[in-house]
């Protein structure tokens, strides 16, 4: 008699293991347009509501799934470091008061991803800040996020763009569409249409163009995924506007290859690179905050409401 054949059922297919694991996270600007505020305190390090802006950039990249972050800090930039590091004293003492709402909020920083520093040194530009990651980094792909540019943390932009990665290879950056008058304080892709809804083919990019000679509307924000042979091209090129090595330069040679899309991107993005668009960022998020904002917004509606005659009369410290 012949024994049964038993088929067993074949195991499932482990999900493909995503290709970006590292971030990236230039921090090594100088942060004069925040003087005197940013004179002995890191322009990342501003608080925006009760966590330091760089904060929502990390959190951004730990929840998109990237594990690993490089942190390209520079002089004066310890705190920084210290911030994503355990406190062990506060934590010993918020513990022994039973403060755990305040203890977590200590630790979360540094339970976020594994978080490693390197100093540029000098400050040569945006390029090369990205060429300083080129070890940490190796051959793989990996994420740039820019600490003036807060994305939402409701908006799930670099996750797209981590798929389109997935799906196209190449490098993928994010664009915004802007007013014309404001192209130049930008840098600027020319596109092409793209199989896939919201995401184009970029042709060719543009620092800070003015507004006759900009390919499009399209403005590049702060968050890539770059392909490792960015840093080939940025080892060789020479530097470009203002003296510096720039990443557009070098995305432009990549686009001229045909191997940069770009990731359309309409939602909310709080620039805290300038004085009054950070002011609008913390008050934003603050409005949107359970615990802050009811009694907030109700003060705010209030002081809108009353506000009348020149600020400056009426608050003599603000000139």
């Amino acid at each position: 008699m012949t024994a049964p054949h038993h088929t067993s059922a074949s195991p499932a297919a482990p999900a493909p293991a995503r290709t970006v694991r590292k971030a990236v996270v230039p921090a090594a600007g100088l942060g004069t347009r925040f003087l005197p505020a940013t004179k002995a305190t890191p322009k990342e390090m501003l608080p925006v509501v009760d966590k330091p802006a760089i904060q929502y950039v990390v959190e951004e990249a730990a929840a998109a799934g990237l594990d690993d972050v490089l942190m390209i800090t520079g002089r004066h930039k310890r705190a920084i470091e210290d911030h994503f590091d355990h406190a062990f004293e506060l934590e010993q003492a918020l513990a022994a008061k039973g403060d755990t709402v305040r203890l977590d909020a200590v630790r979360d920083p540094a339970r976020l991803a594994n978080i490693h520093h390197i100093r540029q040194g000098e400050p040569l530009g945006l390029g090369h800040a990205v060429l300083c990651a080129r070890r940490h980094v190796g051959d793989q792909p990996f994420a740039v996020l820019l600490g003036d540019d807060l994305i939402d943390p409701r908006e799930t932009l670099l996750s797209r763009m981590l798929q389109v990665r997935d799906r196209h290879d190449g490098t993928v950056v994010a664009l915004m569409e802007v007013p014309p008058e404001q192209i130049h304080l930008y840098g600027c892709a020319a596109v092409a249409p793209a199989a896939e809804e919201g995401v184009v083919r970029v042709t060719g990019l543009v620092e800070k163009p003015s507004r006759q000679d900009a390919p499009s509307t399209y403005a590049v924000i702060g968050r890539y995924v770059l392909d490792p042979a960015v840093f080939g091209i940025l080892e060789r090129i020479p530097p470009g506007r203002g003296g510096e090595i720039q990443l557009t330069d070098a995305l432009q040679e990549l686009a001229a290859g045909g191997t940069v899309h770009g990731v359309v991107f309409d939602g909310l993005r709080y620039d805290t690179g300038d004085k009054a668009d950070y002011l609008r960022t913390v008050v934003r998020l603050a409005c949107d905050r359970p615990d802050l904002g009811p009694e907030f917004l109700a003060w705010l509606k209030e002081f809108v409401a009353t506000a009348e005659g020149d600020t400056a009369d009426r608050h003599p410290l603000a000139a």
